[in-house]
């Protein structure tokens, strides 16, 4: 392993034009006008799977977008690590806050990456991620340090649910069987400083529709007589939390995991400063769930939060109107041992129960997935622990996150594995927003990674 970083280095031009080409093709999985691009971009990781090393790789067709499947196996009485990843990316809106267009990606210095940032849509989430993965494959091969074997499960539908990959790997067990998966779709507490995400919260995600009258009105002559779905909406949103921002659907905590004290300690001892924290995020102030930490609120505690409202006249000037609906999205963020059907159906009961009779609610289920936590003893997350510390010179910590991959549960569930998380990015990456970006220094480290990774996993399975 000694020659990885020189192999890094000789390479390192290749690799950031190849992954600059990969983020040029917008692959945006929730909008169907880019459904060729999305084609596209599953057509050029299965040849760059190809061109790394891998003896056998497909396009799977699935109900939805395609799965590309690619393996390496050198001896099947060795054990076999599943890489997952997705080549999808978020909408890039809004547009007119990037400084850069999100795909045509240019690489920029920060005070946090000296060295560079890309800046484009999906360059941390996660095709940026997912390359390094390719990458560390082709450095194995070519320079015959691949441990054990190896398949990746590249999927197209990450941003919008992944219910096609459900579909296949429900129908792929055989082909998909492994000893551990390995997922780079996190990130870490800074560059410095490597973590390794133990644990995901679930998701649920909804959409509300408000209707009153049959028509907009004017809001002269109607106005006070009928009532006004936005603001029927308003009150009934603000009412989802209390003064203490409790959450206030009656049943949604019966099943929250609460943390020892023990447990809160030693997630306290992470790196963080409150002052950066909000200083990064231009806030005077701190917001959330009474008796609980900043850290606590946006991992170990289940959320629920607007993630959209609309309804009435948003165009220029004025239009006294009531309109004749409002809508809103909604997601609530959950901890391990919250269902999330079942809060979904929790929340579609108490939303329905207090709208006000001159209105009619409808609740759409969208998408949603089951937290996940993995051990610390498990012979995976030694692996990865020995991989940071090699690479990086530093112990790694163990965190919980706050976002949801909702798959993990489910590899869990049908292929009966671990998952480990080997994250690269930084939490200011600003990933799903304008200018996100992925830094030169992470891109470059995870390849370097990656394979003491595969190392001392084989090492530690004998």
């Amino acid at each position: 392993m000694d020659t990885i970083k020189d192999y890094v280095q000789k390479n390192k031009e290749r690799f950031l034009n190849e992954l600059i080409d990969l983020l040029k093709i917008p692959s945006v999985s929730a909008d169907s006008a880019y459904s060729q691009d999305v084609i596209d971009t599953a057509n050029a990781v299965k040849l760059s799977l190809e061109k790394a090393g891998c003896d056998f790789v497909e396009i799977c067709d699935t109900p939805g977008y395609p799965i590309v499947y690619g393996e390496k196996i050198i001896d099947p009485n060795l054990p076999t690590v599943l890489v997952y990843g997705h080549y999808d990316v978020q909408p890039p809106d809004p547009l007119e806050l990037w400084t850069s267009p999100p795909f045509e990606p240019v690489i920029k210095k920060t005070e946090l990456h000296p060295d560079g940032a890309i800046f484009a849509r999906g360059a941390c989430d996660d095709k940026g991620q997912m390359y390094m993965h390719v990458k560390a494959l082709e450095y194995m091969v070519q320079t015959h340090n691949l441990p054990c074997n190896v398949k990746f499960m590249i999927e197209g539908e990450e941003e919008v649910g992944s219910s096609s990959l459900s579909w296949f790997v429900q129908r792929n067990q055989e082909k998909l069987k492994n000893d551990v998966i390995l997922i780079s779709d996190t990130g870490m507490i800074s560059n410095t400083q490597p973590s390794i995400t133990t644990g995901l919260r679930g998701l649920s995600y909804v959409e509300v529709e408000v209707t009153g009258p049959n028509r907009d009105l004017h809001s002269g002559l109607y106005g006070g007589a009928v009532a006004n779905p936005i603001n029927v909406l308003a009150k009934m949103i603000a009412s989802l939390h209390d003064e203490n921002n409790h959450i206030t659907i009656p049943g949604f905590y019966d099943k929250v995991e609460e943390l020892s004290d023990a447990e809160r300690a030693e997630m306290a001892k992470a790196p963080f400063s409150l002052e950066n924290y909000k200083k990064a995020l231009n806030l005077n102030d701190i917001y959330g769930e009474k008796g609980y930490t900043t850290n606590e609120r946006n991992s170990i505690r289940p959320t629920l939060d607007v993630n959209g409202i609309w309804g009435g006249y948003t165009g220029e000037g004025a239009k006294t109107v009531i309109a004749s609906q409002a809508f809103a999205k909604i997601s609530m963020r959950l901890v391990p041992n919250q269902d999330w059907q079942e809060i979904t159906e929790l929340f579609t009961k108490y939303f329905e129960s207090i709208a006000p009779s001159g209105v009619t609610v409808k609740v759409k289920p969208h998408h949603g997935g089951q937290g996940y936590v993995t051990p610390i003893d498990s012979i995976g997350y030694q692996a990865a622990a020995k991989a940071y510390n090699e690479s990086f010179g530093v112990q790694p910590i163990p965190v919980r996150s706050g976002g949801s991959i909702p798959i993990v549960a489910l590899f869990e569930k049908e292929l009966k594995s671990k998952t480990i998380l080997m994250g690269f990015g930084l939490d200011s990456d600003a990933i799903h927003s304008p200018n996100e970006h992925f830094g030169v220094f992470n891109y470059l480290k995870g390849i370097e990674t990656i394979p003491l990774f595969y190392k001392y996993f084989v090492e530690l399975s004998k």
